[in-house]
């Protein structure tokens, strides 16, 4: 399941009505604007599927009668595009027939309302199909989230990774990647316990959200390796966010072994301008700076700059 990205608890959900006619979209906006909600209108099928895109909205309400590309078409494409296919679809329309309807529902509509409405029953469907978004994404999310550490998980690492990395090969700009891995973290388990070990994985989680910038995405990317996306960042001040992470771990002390220092290597990757690597190949190149972190001595940052030939720099 995919969902754009998400509109915060603040933001009114954005409900888009794809309907040829400026009456209904007037009648709407001044019936449904007790319900908080951002009304959008397109008044063609293409405008429709265009705005769908780009605005990722809670719900669309959609009209079947339309000049050019009809709603049976749009909802087709809706439902067959990765980026639309969970938005809920409510079909607003003056065609009766079980025909259509059915037609509507196989093609991926949540609920059909024949036209001329009530707005009572409408307002009533339209919460409806908010609560279902809602769910929806709450699910979605949770899907993606580590149970253990409430970082991002390995599967939306791998997607927000290849959202970054298509971003900046059509508009080359910075980007950095860092792998960080617990040193001897394996001894941590064996000397002190599980639960010791957990506390760890919990401490460098909260010590990483604490750390990182608005912007900044840092996720559990497996066991005890941990994975940053920075975008809109260079290698050079990558490389400084994760030297004070790193320090900030060196220094911090642990109450069931109060003698034993933990440490980190981490292996970072970056471009100041854009590069052509592919996803798996960014991993590659930071997988193989944190090899060379921990070959060196481990609690050590190890980067390699994309612009140009590759050149490892170890900053320990």
């Amino acid at each position: 399941m995919h969902f754009p990205p998400a509109q915060t608890d603040d933001d009114a959900p954005v409900v888009l009505l794809i309907d040829d006619c400026r009456d209904v979209y007037r009648l709407l906006d001044a019936r449904l604007r007790s319900e908080s909600i951002e009304l959008e209108h397109a008044d063609t099928g293409d405008a429709g599927l265009e705005r769908a895109r780009e605005t990722a909205p809670a719900i669309i309400l959609l009209d079947l009668e339309m000049p050019g590309r009809d709603g049976f078409e749009v909802l087709r494409e809706l439902k067959e595009d990765r980026a639309t296919m969970d938005i809920p679809v409510i079909v607003l329309s003056g065609l009766s027939s079980p025909h259509d309807k059915v037609t509507a529902f196989d093609l991926g509509a949540v609920d059909y309302i024949t036209k001329p409405f009530e707005l009572t029953e409408l307002r009533v469907r339209v919460r409806s199909a908010l609560r279902l978004h809602r769910l929806m994404r709450m699910l979605a999310q949770k899907a993606q989230i580590d149970g253990l550490t409430g970082l991002w998980n390995r599967q939306y690492f791998d997607e927000r990774l290849s959202s970054e990395v298509s971003r900046v090969a059509r508009a080359p700009g910075p980007l950095s990647l860092a792998l960080l891995d617990l040193d001897h973290f394996k001894s941590i388990n064996d000397t002190y316990g599980h639960p010791a070990g957990d506390a760890v994985l919990q401490s460098l989680a909260s010590l990483l959200q604490q750390t990182l910038r608005a912007g900044d995405l840092a996720c559990r990317y497996g066991g005890e390796e941990f994975a940053l996306i920075m975008p809109e960042t260079t290698p050079t001040d990558a490389e400084a966010v994760c030297e004070r992470v790193r320090v900030a771990l060196e220094q911090r002390r642990w109450p069931r072994h109060p003698d034993r220092t933990v440490t980190v290597s981490i292996g970072l990757v970056g471009c100041a301008e854009g590069c052509a690597l592919t996803s798996a190949e960014w991993v590659e190149r930071a997988d193989k700076a944190l090899y060379a972190a921990k070959s060196g001595g481990r609690n050590r940052i190890v980067t390699e700059h994309l612009k140009g030939p590759a050149t490892l720099r170890d900053s320990a």
